[in-house]
Parts: C-alpha cells; sequence; structure tokens
C-alpha cells in the first residue's frame, strides 16, 4: 500500500547516510569560543554566539519554547521563559525523545522534553541587512533526528542567506489524538493532535519576532525540509495556522499524507497503536478524562515509550535495526485532527487554492529513492565475508528500485503538481536528483548499491560533504570532486535564489521552468557534468503510466509483478488512479496471481 511504502521510508529516512555532526573523540574540535561579535539582543534577553571555521556566525540551542515536559505534555508550545545573563548559544540543545538509532546504542531512549531550540546560521555582518531567511525541518520519519546533524555554514557563506535549523516533538510526543487530551485542552490549540506541527508554527512566530536582529528579512522566509521535514512543509502549506508565516517552501523527498482522527485513535487495519490502545496497556485511571490526562502527563517516558515498542505487532511489521534489537513501532502520524489541519486528507486540500497557502513551491525526488532501505532487506542484500552489502543480483536489484522510486514521485511531485496548476497555482517547480558517482570501500560499490538514493541530495543543497556524511571520503571521492562541487553549487544557487525572489535561477545551470508551464511538464534533472549534467527531464509520470509500464515490462516475472501489486491496495487514495486502470490491473492480477 502507498501510505506503507511512505511511511516505513519516512520511519527509516536517512539512517545510512545521515550522522550526527558530533565528531568522534579522536575528532573532536576546538572548544567553540563566544564571539562578541555575534552579541544580539532579543526579546527574552542577550544572546552570544560564535564564529564558524568557515567565518560564519553561528547560534546554537536558542529557545523558541518552553519544556514540553510535565504539564506542557502535549500542549501547544509555550513561550520560552526570560532571561538576565547573556546567553550562551555556542552548544546543541537536546533532541526531542527518541529511541537511538547509533550503533552502539541502538534503542536506547535518549532526549529530552525541554527541546524546542533552533540554531542560527547567518553571515559576518548579517545584521546590517534584511537577507532571506531558509528556515530547515530535519528528517527522520517525524520519530527521530535533531537539528544538530545539519551545519548550514557553507550554504549561507556561499549565497548570502541565514538558515535555522529548528527542532521539534518526535513519535507519539509529537502526534498523538485522544479524546481526554481534547476534553480536557486548556485552549483551542491545546486540542490538536499534531504538536509538532505546533512546534513548527512556533518556530516561524519567532522568525517573525526575532529574525531582524540577526539581519533577516521577516517578509520573505522559506521553509524546507527533506523526508519527514518534506512532508511537515506539505502539513505546513495546508495548515490555516501557518498562514503569513512563510513565503516559499520546499519539499525534498516529501510526502503528502495524512491520518484521519478516528484513525489515529481508535483500532483499526491502518496502524498499530492508536492512541486509545497504548492508553489501554499503561493502565490509568480510566474514570474521567481529567484522570487519563493526568495518568498520561504523570507517566515516564521510558512507560510510555515502553508501551509503543512492546507491540509485537507492530515489532513484527516494522525494518528493524538489527534482529533482537528494540524497535520503534508504526504510529499514527500527521493526523487530519480540524486545529492544525482541516480534517480532509493533507493531499486533497492542494485541489483548491482556498484550501492551501498558495506560495511558490519547489517539490522533487530523488531517482533511486528506496535503494538507502534496501539495506534492511535480506531478499535483496547479502553480506560479502559478513562484512561488506552487495546487492544479489544486480538487475533485479535496480529494477526494484525503479519502480518503487517512481512511485515515491508520482506520491510527491506528479500529482501534488499537476492539482496545484489544476487548482490555479502555477508557481510549482519539480526536480529529480539523479547524481550516483560515489566511490567504494573493497567489494561495495556505492554507486550501485545507493545510487541517487535518499537523502543524497542534502550535502548538494548544503554544499557539505563532510560534516554529516558517514564514510564522506568513500561516498564522495576527491576523484570526482570537481564535477560534484559544481552541481552541489548550481543547486545552492537555486535554492537560494528562490529563497530571495521565489523563482530558481543559476548562473551555473539552465533555466528552471515551472512544471507546468509547456504543454509537456517538466523537471529539472540535478547531475553532474560527467554524467547527464543539469537538464529538462519532460513528461509527467502518474500511477496509471506506472501501472501500465509494469503490466507489460518484460523484465518482470509473474511473481514479481504479483509482488508489486501487493504494495498497491490503496492507490484509489487522493484520485491518483483512474477507475480504468484498477479494473485492468485487477483482470492482472486474476490471471497472473490467483
Amino acid at each position: 500500500m502507498l501510505h506503507r511504502i511512505v511511511g516505513l521510508v519516512f520511519l527509516c529516512a536517512g539512517s545510512a547516510i545521515i550522522a550526527s555532526c558530533a565528531p568522534t573523540a579522536e575528532e573532536a574540535p576546538a572548544p567553540r569560543v563566544a564571539n562578541d561579535a555575534t552579541l544580539r539582543q532579543l526579546s527574552a534577553g542577550k544572546i552570544v554566539g560564535y564564529q564558524a571555521p568557515s567565518t560564519a556566525h553561528v547560534w546554537l540551542g536558542a529557545p523558541f519554547a518552553a519544556s514540553t515536559a510535565a504539564e506542557n505534555r502535549w500542549k501547544a508550545p509555550r513561550p520560552a521563559a526570560p532571561w538576565d545573563a547573556i546567553r550562551q548559544a555556542t552548544e546543541f540543545a537536546p533532541a526531542c525523545p527518541q529511541f537511538s538509532r547509533d550503533e552502539e546504542t541502538a534503542g536506547e531512549l535518549l532526549g529530552s522534553e525541554d527541546c524546542l531550540y533552533l540554531n542560527i546560521y547567518a553571515p559576518p555582518n548579517a545584521q546590517d541587512k534584511k537577507l532571506p531567511v531558509m528556515v530547515w525541518i530535519h528528517g527522520g520519519g517525524n520519530v527521530w533526528g535533531s537539528a544538530s546533524d545539519y551545519d548550514a555554514s557553507n550554504l549561507v557563506m556561499n549565497e548570502d542567506v541565514i538558515v535555522i535549523t529548528v527542532q521539534y516533538r518526535l513519535g507519539p510526543l509529537g502526534y498523538f489524538a485522544h479524546r481526554s487530551i481534547r476534553d480536557t485542552a486548556d485552549t483551542e490549540l491545546d486540542r490538536a493532535a499534531n504538536f509538532a506541527l505546533l512546534d513548527l508554527i512556533a518556530s516561524l512566530q519567532w522568525v517573525q519576532t526575532e529574525i531582524g536582529a540577526f539581519g533577516g528579512d521577516a517578509e520573505n522566509v522559506t521553509i524546507f525540509g527533506e523526508s519527514a521535514g518534506g512532508h511537515n512543509v506539505a502539513a505546513l502549506l495546508g495548515s490555516p495556522l501557518a498562514t503569513g508565516l512563510f513565503h516559499r517552501a520546499i519539499i525534498q523527498s516529501g510526502g503528502f499524507n495524512s491520518v484521519s482522527l478516528a484513525d489515529a485513535e481508535e483500532p483499526n487495519d491502518g496502524f498499530f497503536n492508536p492512541s486509545s490502545v497504548v492508553v489501554e496497556k499503561l493502565n490509568l485511571d480510566a474514570r474521567s478524562h481529567e484522570g487519563v490526562a493526568k495518568g498520561l502527563r504523570d507517566t515516564s517516558l521510558a512507560d510510555f515509550f515502553a508501551a509503543y515498542a512492546s507491540t509485537e505487532e507492530a515489532a513484527e511489521a516494522r525494518i528493524s535495526f538489527d534482529e533482537g534489537e528494540k524497535q520503534f513501532p508504526d504510529i499514527p502520524i500527521m493526523i487530519s485532527d480540524g486545529v492544525t489541519l482541516p480534517e480532509a486528507p493533507l493531499r486533497t486540500l492542494f485541489s483548491s487554492v482556498e484550501t492551501f497557502n498558495t506560495v511558490p513551491i519547489i517539490t522533487g525526488t530523488n531517482r533511486d529513492e528506496l535503494k538507502l532501505f534496501f539495506l534492511a532487506s535480506p531478499e535483496l542484500i547479502k553480506m560479502r565475508f559478513g562484512l561488506f552489502p552487495v546487492p544479489r543480483d544486480q538487475e533485479e536489484y535496480d529494477l526494484v528500485a525503479e519502480y518503487s522510486s517512481r512511485l515515491w514521485r508520482i506520491h510527491a511531485v506528479d500529482d501534488p503538481a499537476k492539482q496545484m496548476a489544476a487548482a490555479g497555482h502555477p508557481d510549482v517547480w519539480g526536480y529529480r536528483f539523479d547524481w550516483d558517482e560515489s566511490g567504494s570501500i573493497l567489494f561495495t560499490d556505492f554507486s550501485k548499491l545507493f545510487g541517487a538514493g535518499h537523502a543524497m541530495e542534502i550535502p548538494f543543497v548544503f554544499n557539505n560533504f563532510n560534516d554529516f556524511i558517514v564514510e564522506a571520503k568513500h561516498m564522495f571521492p576527491e576523484k570526482y570532486a570537481d564535477s560534484r562541487n559544481a552541481l552541489s553549487a548550481a543547486m545552492g544557487q537555486y535554492w537560494a535564489s528562490f529563497a530571495r525572489d521565489g523563482r530558481p535561477a543559476a548562473n551555473l545551470g539552465p533555466e528552471w521552468p515551472r512544471y507546468a508551464d509547456r504543454p509537456t511538464p517538466q523537471l529539472m534533472r540535478f547531475d553532474s557534468e560527467r554524467d547527464a549534467g543539469i537538464g529538462i527531464l519532460e513528461g509527467a509520470d502518474s500511477l496509471d503510466k506506472w501501472i501500465e509500464d509494469l503490466m507489460s515490462d518484460t523484465r518482470i516475472d509473474d511473481e514479481g509483478f504479483c509482488s508489486f501489486l501487493g504494495e498497491i491496495g490503496t492507490f484509489e487514495d487522493g484520485n491518483v488512479i483512474t477507475v480504468a486502470s484498477k479494473a485492468k490491473l485487477d483482470a492482472q492480477y486474476a490471471s497472473r496471481c490467483a
């Protein structure tokens, strides 16, 4: 099913590529020293940051809201407390609560409920300007990740923009729908289910109030994010509460799906952990909504998360870290709660300019999105000498990646872009990222294993190949550095120019037409000059076309065909499949898979 494919991908987003910026003990840099030139006056007090090696000015761990612990759990973010002394903003704040995905500590609960902080990166002397502001929303399936995983120093220095990386509540602390929470709410916003979206909205409100002190233009704010971060960008586009808080949006490998309030709360076939099931497992005082709400807020993080992690059905359904390790279960995420989002499915909001925030939008995917996640599939991957992952059959591996990654493109690019264009919103640009020139380690060829996989575009956008990429010297070999860096420079220009004036342009690349400017839809292809280069891809993809190709593809035998069909049971949702194509598909299934 499409929502299952997207959900699993979001859950694991970037796990094999993105690592913490925190260096190992052997690589520990010199301590960050507060720099008087970075002293700024905010509404809550004075703050001082430091100067990065790139000469960018950086402020880490600036609070935009109060702790979400205790009475503030599952409430709209409250204002951060003011401070008297100068606040030293030279260290990252703790991540929001989540299960660790590091190899040595996988499955351990980490983070703090006092986690609503952001990081600001700006060029020196930016306070004398009004620069475009780009707010980055990290990925990680909306269940893990941190703003500290990304260093925007190079991007701000190369493109003269301000970049903010922001944290938000994750997993069941960020997405939780329960009647007892709603019925005991102090305010209308406290009746929400998407508390993560409320956090992101609060961060954008902070930007409106405070960014002028750093030289940013509050009237020129771009939100951008990858994977779950892209999904959150799409949700902010659909949220009436976010109207006017941003002026452009970039969705990198994102999504447009949502869950109904009923499915998020009551037992159903779609999710293993609706909130009512979790509450029942916690044995709370159910005599009143007040008793349940108090019990939920009094429950320790360890006990609360354990109520999810102990679900046997979810453990069997998920991609695991390794056999036997604690796993994070499937949970309802992005809920059509009637507060942060309308009650209609998120995808349908883009069919009318009256139901989403009509700012200029870029949306794109990577050509080989799903290859990153194939590492968890023993059917597709084997380990040479127990250490080196390689595809069992490269042709089959590439074929599965081709069709599964096309589904992501249809879901996140072609279908919503066509919807918005038909609704009268033409300012939509699409792209596909194709770079696949990674290196190798002995028997593992990363170019064949990952290709243009999920999250691979991030270092190109950030102009940074060293700080959050595992095995950077092998993933991005020096022998291809010139063409790689040229592509990165062009992508940085496109992203930053879009942030400046709402049209992506670069003197290092060709004109990027809007998706529906011409009779045939257009995408920009991002690849190095060693390969296909930066250029235009013509033609839209669609589920109807995907089905026709699948049914006629001579590379796929009946077993492979039936395996693919097992994943597409809910494509009717969002009108991405026609009745005629569904009939053809059913007929093929009956004849080939009975």
